[in-house]
């Protein structure tokens, strides 16, 4: 363990799951650490949750459903995640603390997180009220109508690399419609969910409506996507992962929404504004080190500007500062270093297989956090579509160049992965940017810039990036549904 820094953590860290509105331990009574990713070093732990904790969780959320929670009108539903909005904002500056140490991501990304966190409990409390069927018309001698009913209790699979802002753009939506949830936040990034638990309580949620189980996949993961009483499952996280979560949720006949990853490319065609283009797509594949699934880890550039480009963008790598998140550098460390083996593992392969490395292609050691897991900003250049950079989600900050001949071999080129979640084109031709749009199979295109729109834009992706839409108000879609009822007058 390194012990040269050390950032302690503020006051109030939570340190227990949150069950039926209750502070507890896990069943087992067993721990789990939780690491600060940019020294290395324990900062905190959290119950290690079990199969009878699970149980638990999803009977509060059951009884709270029919109970309390039904009774609260769609009216106060917004009232209540209206304060939750305003109470995140509070409490603001001690929430991205903790997803800092949690995470490692740099301070000024976690204080984004936690405004959109508050944004989607904002957005959604407007949504609540206004979840209204229709009426059909049959004729004179018919009444038929529709009723919007929640769900019921829903299960949120979080990831590590967006805990507090995930955990919302799932709950808030859920929350709206009248559901109630059980949240299993990933192991390495717990306490931001956990967190949530309180401010939720403050601002009126009745008890058992969100419940955090925290600890190991191995050991509750498929007791909760599984739960005979569980009716909606949301992952966000690996193919892999995902995969098992839908059958293993198929058994029950519970619905998904699987946000699985992306290799998302940026397209550059030789009309761009090259500086605009170089920014962001520095901006897409270096925000949060990379690991993020929609980050643009792909560039696609017309052969005509790629040298005048690659060297801005190498350029531009380099200069990236990089440190503890509280540092409020632009890069933080990698999440643990069994991801930063693997990442390295991706970038030595593709050097032994003949692939230049621009810039980056190692560890770093950083002054003060020399136990922590940084990796450099890297570009790969001229890389196939074939090698498995190209193929497989890295979930780092390296990207990977191809250069093409033509606009359409640009939209060839992007469409030639398994994924397809996000893409971006730099043009100056609308007409070119929009026939990229229409083309690439992609549930969200960018023009002129990456990582636009907001809590309102619907996020989702095609083939093996998931199914299901979050963000907006197609997210809500997942979580009501729609009861015909017909009469003969």
């Amino acid at each position: 363990m390194n012990k040269a820094r050390k950032f302690e953590a503020p006051g109030g860290i939570p340190s227990q799951m949150y069950i039926d509105g209750k502070y507890v331990d896990a069943t087992g009574g067993g721990r789990i650490e939780t690491l600060d990713p940019a020294t290395g070093m324990v900062f905190a732990d959290f119950p290690a949750g079990q199969v009878a904790d699970v149980d638990m969780a999803v009977a509060a959320a059951k009884s709270s459903l029919w109970g309390a929670w039904r009774q609260v009108v769609p009216a106060e539903r917004g009232r209540i995640l209206n304060r939750a909005a305003a109470l995140i904002r509070r409490d603001a500056e001690r929430l991205a603390i903790i997803e800092v140490l949690d995470s490692g991501k740099p301070l000024g990304e976690a204080r984004g997180d936690v405004e959109t966190t508050a944004a989607y409990f904002e957005y959604y409390a407007g949504m609540a009220d206004k979840l209204q069927g229709d009426s059909i018309p049959l004729g004179v001698d018919f009444m038929s109508f529709t009723l919007h009913e929640p769900v019921g209790v829903t299960a949120h699979i979080i990831p590590w690399n967006f805990p507090l802002v995930t955990t919302a753009r799932g709950v808030a939506p859920a929350l709206a419609a009248g559901c109630t949830a059980v949240v299993k936040p990933a192991t390495q990034t717990p306490l931001t969910a956990m967190a949530l638990s309180g401010i939720l309580a403050e601002a009126g949620l009745p008890d058992g409506v969100y419940n955090v189980v925290t600890g190991r996949g191995s050991d509750i993961g498929d007791a909760l996507t599984g739960h005979p009483d569980v009716n909606h499952v949301t992952f966000t996280g690996s193919v892999p992962t995902g995969l098992g979560v839908m059958k293993t949720a198929a058994d029950q006949a519970t619905s998904v929404t699987l946000e699985l990853g992306g290799k998302s490319p940026v397209v550059v065609l030789k009309d761009a504004d090259i500086d605009a283009a170089v920014a962001g797509t520095l901006k897409a594949i270096y925000m949060n080190a990379g690991q993020v699934c929609s980050a643009g880890s792909r560039l696609v550039i017309e052969r005509s500007v790629h040298a005048q480009m690659m060297e801005k963008l190498v350029a531009g790598a380099e200069a990236l500062t990089v440190g503890h998140g509280l540092d409020a550098p632009q890069l933080g460390p990698l999440v643990s270093e069994s991801h930063r083996k693997t990442v390295a593992n991706y970038v030595d392969s593709a050097h032994q297989r003949g692939i230049n490395i621009a810039t980056g292609g190692k560890a770093l050691e950083i002054e003060g956090c020399e136990g922590g897991y940084f990796y450099a900003p890297t570009i790969l250049d001229n890389v196939v579509s074939s090698d498995i950079v190209i193929q497989e989600e890295i979930f780092g900050p390296v990207l990977s160049v191809q250069i093409v001949d033509s606009p359409e071999q640009a939209i060839a080129v992007s469409n030639d992965t398994p994924f397809g979640l996000c893409a971006g084109i730099y043009s100056s031709d609308i007409t070119k940017a929009m026939r990229f749009a229409r083309d690439v199979e992609a549930g969200q295109v960018f023009i002129n810039q990456y990582f636009a729109g907001g809590v309102a834009t619907p996020f989702g992706g095609s083939k093996f990036s998931g199914f299901g839409r979050e963000k907006g108000l197609a997210a809500l879609g997942s979580y009501y549904r729609v009861k015909c009822i017909t009469t003969r007058i």
